[in-house]
């Protein structure tokens, strides 16, 4: 039976975590309202959740610009979707790996994953080694494989939740029935980690679609242009609005003077968080349960 003490603790809590999604909520609130300003009330007034007038200047723009964008969204899905995929194959084999405890050189593995969360080379080094080694440089791999692709973090997780979450006896009957390693991973241990796997893609995901680093480092406008992604094009918008405008006098004959400069990227901000607006909520229960068991054990 509910005491009186826990159904006011429960209200207090529930109306203080209301007023902070509330407050969580705002900014992405402005953000829409911002790209339905008038760009001539948003210059004159900055952003109001009441502008005086409302427009869809910014978005008739984006249309206009539908070639040119939608080829960004392209390569930001392909990015996302091949890089995640990629991302969590090599995190959760390694994961497992580390989760065996008979593994002969377990220890220095884990050294050398662990020693990665503490040092790096650096960004000077680790330029040179993709660009004039590896040489990604102006193709996709370059953004796809520099930072993103695998940290040691997201391998402890996997490797904290396999020996926490999945039974070692499994794993022991499968090896008694002659199953190999690369069986017990797919057929035993992949279905048993559902909530840590959506909980590293959400995560992974949401880096790659974020990202605009490794685009500003191994992307020239000339060579890798037609790679960019869409927040490549914003970060881009940000430094200087003209980029825009320049490629869309070239591709359309659009004028400077007919761009919404000032509205145009919150509309392209809206655009660049939708996808993972809808994505969240199919995620969500697996979030923090991946997380918290993921995170318990060592």
């Amino acid at each position: 039976m509910k005491t009186k003490e826990f159904i006011t603790t429960q209200i207090i809590s529930n109306t203080i975590l209301l007023i902070l999604s509330l407050l969580a909520l705002f900014p992405f609130l402005l953000l829409i309202i911002g790209s339905f300003t008038d760009n001539a009330a948003a210059v004159a007034n900055g952003y109001t959740y009441f502008p005086e007038k409302w427009s869809l200047g910014a978005y008739e723009y984006i249309l206009t610009q539908a070639d040119y964008i939608l080829k960004a969204y392209l390569n930001t899905f392909f990015v996302t979707i091949a890089g995640t995929l990629v991302s969590l194959l090599i995190t959760s084999m390694f994961g497992y790996v580390l989760s065996v405890s008979e593994l002969p050189g377990r220890r220095l593995l884990m050294f050398m994953c662990i020693f990665t969360m503490l040092f790096n080379g650096g960004i000077v080094s680790t330029y040179f080694v993709y660009s004039n080694v590896i040489h990604i440089k102006n193709t996709i791999f370059a953004l796809i494989v520099p930072g993103l692709l695998m940290n040691a973090f997201t391998v402890m997780l996997f490797r904290n939740y396999y020996v926490s979450s999945v039974s070692t006896a499994l794993q022991e009957a499968a090896r008694l029935d002659g199953a190999g390693e690369f069986f017990i991973y797919f057929k035993v241990v992949v279905p048993l980690s559902k909530p840590i796997i959506a909980t590293i893609a959400l995560m992974s995901g949401l880096g790659y679609w974020n990202d605009w680093t490794n685009g500003l480092y191994y992307l020239t406008d000339r060579g890798g242009s037609h790679l960019y992604t869409i927040q490549i094009i914003m970060n881009k918008m940000n430094e200087n609005i003209a980029f825009l405008a320049n490629n869309a006098s070239k591709l359309t004959g659009v004028s400077v003077a007919d761009l919404p400069s000032t509205t145009i990227r919150m509309a392209i901000a809206v655009i660049g968080i939708l996808p993972i607006l809808v994505a969240y909520p199919f995620f969500q229960k697996y979030f923090v349960k991946g997380i918290s068991i993921g995170a318990v054990k060592g």
